[in-house]
């Protein structure tokens, strides 16, 4: 009897410990720095392949940069690990310099029509764009 009830502590105990190690939020700077230090493991492969290996966590919104003296060509990307409605401020950034430029208006089209929300419509878009460079920083 004496045995079944340690037993039965000792099973209760691992298995909420590991419930709550589980449910532990995700320090999003440091996982998503990890990309830019290996980031030799993306350079040169489409964007696609980096968000498959974001498995824990995905960009919220996605800001398209033109080229201050061509606005109509985007060369890098901006994608935020925070809501709309939380500030800009302190957020994270993963900023991706494409290979070959976008056209401005693919990309002012999509960030209009879905309020600058990281969507299945973003994922198409830059999903075969070729990454050329990674840096992420905190705003």
């Amino acid at each position: 009897m004496m045995k079944n009830i340690i037993l039965f502590i000792i099973l209760f105990t691992a298995f909420f410990s590991c419930k709550s190690k589980a449910q532990q939020p995700i320090d999003t700077l440091n996982y998503v720095k990890q990309f830019e230090i290996n980031k030799a493991d993306y350079v040169n492969k489409p964007f696609s392949y980096l968000l498959n290996q974001m498995a824990q966590i995905q960009p919220k919104t996605v800001w398209s940069i033109p080229v201050k003296n061509k606005r109509n060509i985007v060369r890098s990307t901006g994608f935020l690990f925070c809501k709309m409605n939380q500030s800009f401020y302190n957020a994270i950034n993963l900023y991706i310099t494409w290979q070959d430029n976008i056209p401005y208006s693919q990309t002012q089209l999509l960030g209009e029509q879905n309020g600058y929300y990281f969507t299945n419509d973003e994922k198409l878009l830059y999903g075969n764009k070729i990454i050329k460079d990674i840096r992420v920083y905190r705003r």
